[in-house]
Parts: structure tokens; C-alpha cells; sequence
């Protein structure tokens, strides 16, 4: 074969395959722009319940929690500020059960000294149909930054990070002793109880989890501290817990990137996960990344990309989106805050 019908072939193989990745990548989903979020933070939580997303909290500089509490309505392509959290903390883990959202534990701001995270117990349902807050028993144990999953008639709150046992710190701090926790504790809603299950083999914080077929999936998160700049290390570990069971199988596929501070939802029995940050002694930087877990085949898909990539942002899935809000763009620890607005969603083809 002479040279030039050689690099037509090799041409035409090229332009193929790019065609067929454009056409794969438009037939798993694409993202567009919605309205852009009020008021841009980071330390986000998302939630959806009765065909709405909610986006929870916010964390200004200083360590401030802000509590926002925000509606949108895809119907209408709008945002509404509601009445804000009445506890003002942050790193706070939110499940939806039907139709009321739960909050637990979380860091508040100390009420003197420096700046800091205090980790809480606190346990709170908000009715977005009244817009209103109720007080709950509080969790067995103090942290802030487990997940929270709805699975059966039950919530769990699953890992976080807190105090040691004994320990005289008055607060989480960088630098200063705080530990990862793998602490499984069940709360009923009926009967507005609690009670201890079985540990997380890898115990860790700012995770992601989702539950398909009555069982939970922890995704990534950070060992270690509760600071990506100080002591932790991100993970790929996926574990899998059988609530009826209360039990941990073995580990599930690792994910394709190592993150921490990402946003998920759950559509169609696979966990959508994106968003994140991630450090290293030369780089400190955040996602782009969206990966889809099928558990029915213990896989990773890798999607189109998010447009903007930030950690800390809200996530959820609304009708056939995957919403994903605000955030901020530069990793955590750098003495930098870019606030995105960005309000992205991925439409998942039908």
C-alpha cells in the first residue's frame, strides 16, 4: 500500500471513531445550562423531594456556616430563597424520606475562640411543603460529614469524621488530632429512634453514597483528617452495605478517579458521581469528572464531563437530570475562594 492511501485509511479511522464516541457520549446523556444559583458557596448539600431540588447550607470564609436553604423548580427554571436552617452548620448529611428531607450531624462554628469546626448530633426533618423545621432525636454519636441514605424505611448515617475518644480538643482543626470514622448508625422515622449497626470497613469522610435495590454504596471520600490540605488522602474504595443484612460485602470496583467532596445522585439503578477536589505535594485542583457505578455488573462507565469543575457542590436527580450546583472551583486550604453559580445538569437520554 504507497503512503498516501495509508494516512487516508488511518484518516478515516480517525474521523470514525471520533463520530462514534460523539454518538455514544449523546446517547448516555448530555449536559445543559439552567438558571444560574442565587448565591454562589461552597460546602453545598443538595436533596430532591417532591419533584424540586433543594439546596442545603453554604460555608463562607472564616469557617462561617450560612444555613441557606434554596428551591428550584424545574418547571419553571426558577429559584426561591426559604427559610434558613435553624441550626447554622455545615458538612451536614441530608436523605429524603417520603417527601421530607432529614439533616444530620455536621460542624457548627464555636461559640468562642477561633475559628474551628464542632462537630454535632444534631438530627432535624424539614417539611418543604411548609417550609418549616422540627427538631429530631439526636444521633448516638457527634460528626460532621457522613452521608446519610435512604434505604427500606430507614435512614442511615454512614462514616464522618470527629473527635477522638477522650480527646481534650475543643474542635476539629488541621493539624491537631481528628479521626475518620466508619460508625453505621440507623434512625427510624416512625418511631424517631436510633440504633448502632455494623462499622464501615474503610473508614472515611466527605464520601458520596447511593442506594439501588435496598442496598447502599459509599463511593470515594478521604482517609485520614477531615482537611484535603492537611493529613488526609483521597480514596477509589466502593463499599457496599446490605441494610436488611446489616452487612458489608466485599469491595465493589474501585472508581476510575481517587475524590473527595463530590456530588452524586441515583437514576435508573447506577450512582452518577461528579464534581471533587483533590491535592498533592505539586498539584491542588477539582473534577470535571462524571462516572456512572452500576452495581448490577460491578462497573464504571466514564460520561461527558461537567462543564465547570468544582468540589463542594450540590447534587441531586430530578425527574431524567442530574443536577449539579454551585460549588467552588478552586480546591479548599488555598486561601482562594472562586464561587462558581454554575447550575449544570446532565439530561440522561431516553
Amino acid at each position: 500500500m504507497n503512503r498516501p492511501a495509508r494516512w487516508i485509511r488511518v484518516l478515516l479511522a480517525t474521523a470514525a471513531l471520533g463520530l462514534f464516541l460523539a454518538a455514544t457520549a449523546h446517547a448516555q446523556g448530555k449536559w445543559t445550562k439552567l438558571a444560574p444559583f442565587p448565591e454562589p458557596a461552597e460546602e453545598l448539600l443538595g436533596a430532591a423531594a417532591g419533584g424540586k431540588l433543594y439546596v442545603f447550607c453554604g460555608l463562607a470564609p472564616g469557617w462561617k456556616p450560612i444555613g441557606m436553604v434554596y428551591e428550584y423548580d424545574p418547571a419553571t427554571d426558577k429559584w426561591t430563597k426559604k427559610k434558613p436552617m435553624p441550626q447554622l452548620s455545615h458538612h451536614v448529611a441530608f436523605a429524603e424520606y417520603r417527601g421530607k428531607i432529614y439533616a444530620f450531624g455536621g460542624f457548627v462554628y464555636p461559640a468562642s475562640g477561633p475559628a474551628a469546626w464542632v462537630p454535632v448530633d444534631s438530627a432535624w426533618e424539614y417539611d418543604p411543603a411548609s417550609d418549616s423545621w422540627k427538631a429530631l432525636a439526636p444521633m448516638p454519636t457527634k460528626r460532621g460529614s457522613p452521608v446519610a441514605v435512604t434505604a427500606g424505611d430507614r435512614i442511615y448515617v454512614i462514616g464522618g469524621a470527629t473527635l477522638p475518644p477522650g480527646s481534650k480538643e475543643p474542635a476539629v482543626l488541621p493539624g491537631r488530632p481528628h479521626i475518620s470514622v466508619g460508625t453505621v448508625e440507623e434512625y427510624d422515622p416512625a418511631t424517631n429512634t436510633w440504633r448502632a449497626r455494623t462499622a464501615m470497613p474503610t473508614p472515611r469522610n466527605h464520601a458520596t453514597a447511593g442506594a439501588v435495590n435496598g442496598r447502599i454504596y459509599v463511593i470515594g471520600g478521604r482517609v485520614g483528617t477531615s482537611f484535603i490540605s492537611s493529613g488526609s488522602s483521597n480514596v477509589d474504595v466502593v463499599e457496599e452495605y446490605d441494610a436488611a443484612a446489616d452487612a458489608w460485602g466485599a469491595a465493589r470496583a474501585r472508581m476510575p478517579s481517587a475524590r473527595s467532596a463530590m456530588a452524586s445522585g441515583v437514576y435508573e439503578g447506577r450512582i452518577y458521581v461528579t464534581g471533587g477536589e483533590g491535592q498533592d505535594s505539586q498539584r491542588m485542583y477539582t473534577f470535571r469528572a462524571l462516572e456512572a457505578y452500576d452495581p448490577a455488573s460491578n462497573t464504571w462507565a466514564v460520561l461527558p464531563s461537567m462543564p465547570v469543575s468544582r468540589h463542594g457542590l450540590a447534587g441531586a436527580v430530578v425527574g431524567n437530570r442530574l443536577h449539579m450546583v454551585s460549588g467552588d472551583v478552586q480546591s479548599a486550604g488555598t486561601g482562594v475562594q472562586v464561587h462558581s453559580d454554575s447550575h449544570d445538569a446532565f439530561e440522561f437520554a431516553k
